[in-house]
């Protein structure tokens, strides 16, 4: 590990002590139930500022929305897609032009999937470089100023239990106050699925690291099940799917982002559905990020109207 390295991520054992010493990641935003919002918006386009003719995807957004993190393949990328990063003032305030967030992260190989901490310190994200298990292992960033986007130090790889020697990919970290221990759920294709890929979820240890991955069952199905993204208060998880659509419902197909809920954090995941026409179309609807407070949606789609092969996109909600 190279002394830059922060001491903290040296071993992501040591991370629970921070982990427990900061305040909640993922602290409930006030328990607001799913019924206490309205419908989503229909996605729309998030412009030529941040979108480009070459492919956009795997947006994340921060705790402020003040940063949105995505992976890309355009001119200026050190591999074959690089993690981004577009800036802007405010929420209601235009985003600037994304700019490359350098060799503290990215490398000759691919880095994807970023997912930011809900306390700004931490960004997960997946990578095939060289010193992990095989395939796209997800790796943790470390950084001392929530606010620099330019602050990260060398990352680690989360090493077995999380990662595997198949792809593992699509990190949502979640820590909620009602259970206390931190979770990451991800997708991977290691052998033993339902489908080509399903979502997983690892528990960090109290004394470190994270344990075996387990199947959340509920979620999963034959075909392929992608980038799980959680509510701060855990009751909503989006993810997207390439399983067959509701065929009472026109205007869906391809890949789609699903939804499912449940009563406490604790409890089992309903039978996921589908977000419908609105969000979806009969083109590729994926690689979704639910903001914590449930209120935004950024996408990825292929659909007709944008400016590359993929496009991110964004579709709001309001708390009733």
């Amino acid at each position: 590990m190279p002394r830059t390295a922060c001491p903290r991520i040296v071993s992501f054992a040591t991370t629970l002590a921070v982990l427990t010493g900061l305040s909640l990641l993922g602290a409930s935003p006030g328990g607001h139930q799913t019924d206490r919002f309205g419908d989503w918006t229909p996605p729309v386009n998030l412009g030529d500022t941040v979108n480009s003719p070459s492919q956009e995807i795997l947006p994340a957004l921060s705790k402020n929305g003040s940063s949105l993190y995505f992976a890309s393949d355009r001119p200026g990328s050190m591999g074959g897609e690089d993690l981004w990063v577009a800036r802007r003032t405010g929420k209601d305030a235009p985003w600037e032009a994304p700019v490359n967030l350098g060799a503290a992260i990215n490398t000759a190989f691919n880095e994807r999937s970023p997912e930011l901490s809900r306390d700004g310190h931490f960004l997960f994200f997946a990578t095939n470089r060289p010193g992990g298990l095989g395939d796209f292992d997800i790796w943790v960033a470390w950084r001392a100023h929530i606010h620099d986007d330019f602050g990260w130090r060398p990352a680690v790889n989360l090493s077995a239990g999380v990662n595997s020697a198949s792809g593992d990919f699509g990190p949502g970290f979640f820590e909620n106050d009602a259970i206390g221990i931190p979770l990451l759920y991800f997708a991977s294709t290691r052998p033993g699925g339902l489908g080509s890929a399903d979502i997983y979820r690892s528990a960090l240890q109290r004394y470190g690291g994270f344990g075996p991955a387990t199947p959340v069952s509920e979620l999963n199905s034959p075909q392929g099940d992608f980038r799980p993204s959680l509510r701060a208060d855990g009751l909503e998880i989006v993810f997207d799917s390439n399983r067959p659509g509701p065929p009472d419902v026109a205007g869906i197909g391809l890949r789609d982002i699903w939804v499912s809920r449940r009563r406490a954090p604790w409890a089992p995941w309903s039978a996921p559905t589908n977000l419908g026409p609105v969000v979806n179309s009969p083109f590729n609807d994926y690689l979704a990020m639910l903001s914590g407070d449930g209120t935004t949606l950024v996408m990825v789609s292929d659909r007709p109207g944008g400016f590359g092969g993929n496009d991110l996109y964004i579709s709001t909600r309001s708390r009733r």
